[in-house]
Order: structure tokens, then sequence, then C-alpha cells
């Protein structure tokens, strides 16, 4: 089954405009919802829509509307919200281009949508506006309504799509001079450093799969659950007792050699069983020669 598009629209530099459209990125099926349950039968804890004077109601029978004095509505309805979108509504306005690292992380909210042409006739110039910040290693900064409000986004090439990051404004950030003051400054020595840096070289990834990190929440959430489905009793499970490692330089020294057993062992080529093929030639020999 094809993935639906959460958002169409045009993404455009200046005269150019290309149709586009937007998938979310992230996988909410991967999520495990909890429902909400009465604590003394279990049952399920709805809410329901309710007028006064007709009671619960179905979602078709509720429309949107607007106090504008009290007791007053009028009523609104998205589409004619759409009659009154412009085109720079519908679209990802491209302010400009800049170094990835110009914006820090922490500007990055979390949301993410892929952005593919949007038929036949946004292929070519789509392909030109990816390839071309590909090959200079630049991002675009844009802006997008989404919801109903306008975002600040970073657009960036990922393989032959275009990815788009909703990012947090300026204001939202905390700025970061009221955290600093609970670093002070630290007399760090020579042999401090090197096996600081010894650390970080013998814990350095040559290669980084993201797919091997696991939530683990919810991993343990579902074992909870087929538990408490199967009847059996959640044991808690113990932790490592903590090293009571009070030097810091045998600290380092430690966890130096740690690493770099590891990154050693990561080096060693894997033995490979014998084949089936050889394994019965040296069966059958046996039997001859017996």
């Amino acid at each position: 089954m094809a993935p639906r598009s959460t958002w169409k629209g045009f993404l455009r530099l200046s005269l150019v405009t290309v149709p586009v459209k937007a998938f979310t990125a992230t996988n909410s099926s991967e999520e495990i919802r909890l429902n909400q349950l009465h604590k003394e039968c279990n049952s399920r804890v709805r809410y329901l829509k309710v007028c006064p004077e007709h009671g619960e109601l179905k979602s078709g029978d509720i429309v949107s509307g607007y106090e504008y004095v009290k007791d007053q509505y009028v009523i609104v309805e998205q589409e004619e919200v759409q009659k009154l979108r412009t085109q720079s509504d519908r679209s990802i306005g491209i302010d400009g281009f800049i170094d990835p690292e110009a914006i820090d992380p922490v500007h990055l909210t979390g949301r993410t949508y892929y952005l593919a042409p949007d038929g036949p006739a946004g292929k070519k110039p789509f392909a030109l506006l990816q390839k071309g910040m590909e090959d200079k290693g630049l991002v675009a900064v844009a802006s997008i309504v989404l919801g109903g409000r306008e975002q600040m986004v970073m657009v960036r090439p990922v393989k032959n799509l275009l990815a788009m990051t909703v990012l947090a404004y300026a204001k939202k950030i905390k700025p970061i001079g009221e955290f600093t003051t609970m670093q002070d400054d630290q007399d760090l020595t020579d042999d401090e450093m090197k096996l600081a840096d010894t650390l970080i070289a013998a814990s350095t990834k040559d290669e980084f799969e993201f797919g091997e990190y696991k939530d683990r929440y919810v991993e343990n959430l579902q074992k909870v659950i087929q538990l408490k489905v199967d009847g059996q009793e959640i044991v808690e499970a113990k932790d490592h007792e903590e090293p009571k490692i009070l030097n810091l330089m045998d600290a380092l020294k430690k966890s130096v050699a740690e690493a770099q057993a590891a990154q050693t062992d990561e080096k060693k080529p894997r033995k490979t069983a014998p084949s089936s093929k050889k394994t019965a030639k040296k069966s059958s020999s046996k039997k001859k020669s017996g």
C-alpha cells in the first residue's frame, strides 16, 4: 500500500516553483498506546461529546464555531478556510541556503517530513534542487504554514529526496547562559587530557548503524504486557553494582583498557562454521577408509 501524503503544495525558490507532497517520517505504529480504565472494574474510560440539549453526539454532528459575543457563534467550515489560502500558504518558501552546522541541534523539534515531487512536471526541477544542495553540502532554511501556523523549517537532501524538519524559533529556546554557571572552569592536567583523548579515540566508531539501537522502553512494555496476559509474575531486574572507583585517573585508565579491548574484538575476523558439503566429504571419506 502506497504511503499517503500529509501535505501538498509547492517548494518555492525565487521564481522556481516545484510541486511537492510531504510524508511524515516517523512511524507511529511502533508506539504502544495504553488505555485509561476505571480502577474499580477495569472498564474503559470513554470521552463523550455531549450537547446539553440533545445528549451524546456523533462526529458528523459536530462543526467548528467561533464565539464572537457571549453565546453567539459563527460557524467556520474548513473548506471556507481553504478558499482563503494564498499560494504562499501552500508553499515552502526557501529563504536561503546555509551550512548545516549553522543550525544548533537544540532547534530541531523532531518533526520531520519527507518531500517528494508531486507529478511528472515536478521531477526535473526537484532533482536539480536536490542535487545542487547535495553537491554543495548545504541545507535550506524555509517557512511553511502547518496546522494553521507558520513554521520555520530546515530542508536537506536525503538520498534522492528532501527531508523537511520543523525548527524551534529562537525565542522558544532557553538561553544557554542560564545554565553555564553550573560548571566552573577546571584545572585539567596533561595526563588527564591524554587519557581522555585516548578513551575517546578508542570509543570512536568507524561505522554507525542507527538500526542497532532499540527502544528499550517499548520492548520492556511489551514484555510486561505479555507476562500479564500469561498470568506470570513480574520479577524486578537486578542492576549491576556500580564500580566504586574514587580516583579519576584510575577510572580513565580502566575505561581506556575496556574500550581498547572491545575495539580489538570488533576487528577480529569471525570464524565461519564449516559448510555442510565439506562435512559430508569428510564423513564419506571415513566410511571408505573403514
